[in-house]
């Protein structure tokens, strides 16, 4: 899976964290959860702002493995950073397949992929209406 040529550009996490700071104050566990997946080399890391769009969270990130093993690395070290400031998740599915892990933070949900996983789903298309930022 390579960058969407239809969503803005790479940008760095301090960027990202600037512009989502302007509509209002993003969650803490997204930094956290961002840094985690960048730390283990995450492709295509994506922060879907999902405010006023959604009832059910506040932000998606998005990412994807490599394989199996890479999914369930990044989505590891996710769950470790956040425990150590002090999250946790209400629930985690998909950690022992890799193919697609989802961990729910209420108010931001992340989604690990496998390439083919999440050119299927799509997320970042099927919330269009959702400001993106793809982080470098």
């Amino acid at each position: 899976m390579t960058h969407d040529p239809t969503t803005p550009d790479p940008l760095p996490l301090e960027e990202v964290w600037r512009r989502l700071s302007e509509r209002g104050a993003p969650s803490p566990e997204l930094r956290s959860v961002a840094e985690a997946a960048l730390e283990r080399n995450a492709r295509l890391p994506t922060i879907l702002d999902l405010r006023g769009l959604s009832d059910v969270t506040d932000f998606f990130l998005i990412a994807t493995g490599d394989s199996d093993t890479h999914a369930r690395a990044i989505s590891e070290n996710i769950l470790d950073r956040t425990r150590e400031a002090g999250f946790r998740p209400v629930g985690v599915e998909g950690l022992n397949a890799g193919r697609w892990v989802l961990m729910d933070y209420v108010g931001l949900i992340v989604h690990v992929f496998l390439g083919e996983v999440r050119e299927f789903y799509r997320l970042e298309r099927l919330w269009g209406d959702a400001p993106v930022f793809e982080l470098e």
